[in-house]
């Protein structure tokens, strides 16, 4: 067997990569709507080259752009208000009196979800409150229109490609459908999961159901570092997973006040 020298080798990965790197970049990103069908074209062109199934390119191209998204995406002016403001706004008081209600009503399942995954039920509340009223308000863009039209959008285009892949493998697992729906960044079910996070840690079942979605927010937080018995207020051990549910200071705030005062702490 005839040994290439390694700089040929090194030589050869490179090439690799600059060719990935061309696929990759080979979709055109856009502010307005006027290349978002050559885009999808481009788009379906790499995501045959990645294994994509005829299903879900079929569903990639009747996507349609979504104005309403492009316009949430732009305005989330919420999110520079005080905490105080920022909660009073979320109506935060009700948030807080429905979380202890649910606490008691639904204790076996919080017991059972804490058991299993070290978190208590006040930031679960508070999520499942602050996105949807505890399911109130799941939303009703089109998930893949929402999707697609970010990930053409040129503002986050590297984050909303790697959410729109994971889409297209969910639409392939059944998971997600052309019809699916809900808000308006494309997050779906009680606590509103982007698709990559379903496929991380979605823990089966639907997230349309409260106790799927609850577990699976769950297994979210133990992901990002949560553990058991920490606390979970900001300059606590716990709190970096709060981090990373939502990118906005403000927000990760609110649910840690708002879990706290839930769980009586």
């Amino acid at each position: 067997m005839t040994r290439k020298h390694p700089n040929t080798i090194a030589a050869a990965a490179v090439t690799a990569l600059l060719s990935m790197a061309g696929v990759a970049s080979a979709a055109t990103c856009g502010n307005t709507s006027a290349g978002f069908e050559t885009w999808k074209q481009q788009f379906a062109g790499e995501a045959k080259g990645r294994g994509a199934s005829a299903g879900s390119i079929s569903a990639l191209m009747g996507t349609s752009y979504a104005s309403g998204t492009i316009s949430a995406d732009r305005n989330q002016h919420s999110f520079s208000l005080s905490l105080e403001q920022f909660m009073a706004r979320r109506g935060a008081n009700g948030i807080i009196a429905r979380g202890r209600s649910l606490k008691q009503s639904q204790a076996a399942l919080f017991a059972s979800i804490e058991q299993r995954y070290g978190v208590p039920p006040g930031p679960l509340l508070a999520i499942w409150g602050m996105e949807t009223g505890f399911g109130a308000v799941k939303g009703n863009q089109n998930t893949l229109s929402a999707v697609a039209t970010l990930a053409y959008d040129c503002r986050r285009t590297a984050f909303f490609t790697d959410q729109l892949y994971a889409a297209l493998t969910l639409v392939d697992r059944g998971v997600l459908s052309a019809g699916s729906r809900g808000a308006m960044h494309g997050e779906v079910g009680h606590t509103q999961f982007l698709p990559k996070n379903i496929l991380l840690y979605g823990t089966g079942g639907s997230l349309d159901n409260a106790s799927s979605a609850l577990m699976s927010t769950a297994n979210f937080l133990k992901g990002k570092g949560w553990r058991a018995g920490a606390g979970y207020q900001p300059g606590e051990s716990n709190f970096g997973a709060i981090q990373e549910w939502n990118a906005a200071g403000v927000y990760q705030k609110a649910i840690a006040a708002i879990g706290k005062q839930i769980d009586g702490k």
